[in-house]
């Protein structure tokens, strides 16, 4: 019989999306998982970590508390060189308010847009947690190289993805097939240097 284990969002894309990336490890344990609207008792949690690891480990420890399974989180965002690694942990307000994705790309290309094409490197970087209802907590981090154009490329994807140019690539990541985006995504990545933690810590 499967055993459940907690993704600490209610974005069923995103649960989704982990689903695919962690298929073979989750298969080999008889992990079943979910997400956050399974519980929907469990308050959401404030992320007022200072790094991308300690908001991740934030929501991934409470999940596992509240309900008494191991829990996934993860907590990503772009850091652009020239700005000394900013938005960063603010990715997803750097415009004002959370989650508008036109209003933070607009921003953040009308702040670097004297910057020459050579300077102008960025990257994703996702900190992916799994957390243990005995408090036990293990990270992994997973990045996500390229360089920002001057205006929005692609309808897939969301955030950033239309104005990063994927390193070795002539696309952005929002022209990517959702498929190649996992490959070689910093939330793929840190994911899957995660399997080893999951079959260490949940086998058997």
């Amino acid at each position: 019989m499967s055993r459940r284990i907690v993704l600490a969002t209610r974005n069923a894309h995103k649960v989704g999306e982990l689903r695919e990336i962690l298929g073979d490890v989750l298969a080999e344990l008889e992990l079943d998982l979910v997400g956050m609207s399974e519980f929907p008792d469990v308050a959401d949690v404030v992320e007022d970590g200072v790094t991308f690891a300690d908001n991740a480990a934030l929501k991934a420890r409470a999940v596992a508390a509240a309900t008494g399974l191991p829990a996934l989180a993860d907590d990503s965002g772009l850091a652009v060189d020239v700005l000394g690694g900013a938005p960063g942990i603010f990715s997803a307000r750097w415009a004002g308010r959370h989650g508008d994705d036109r209003a933070n790309l607009e921003l953040l290309l009308a702040q670097v847009s004297d910057v020459r094409d050579e300077h102008r490197g960025a990257g994703f970087v996702c900190a992916a947690v799994l957390a243990l209802p005995n408090g036990r907590v293990r990270v992994a981090e997973g990045h996500f190289r390229g360089t920002l154009t001057r205006a929005p490329r692609g309808s897939n994807g969301f955030g950033y993805d239309p104005i990063l140019l994927v390193e070795g690539d002539t696309r952005t990541a929002a022209e990517l097939t959702p498929a190649e985006k996992n490959a070689i995504s910093h939330r793929g990545k840190a994911f899957r240097a995660l399997a080893s933690c999951l079959r260490e810590e949940l086998s058997g």
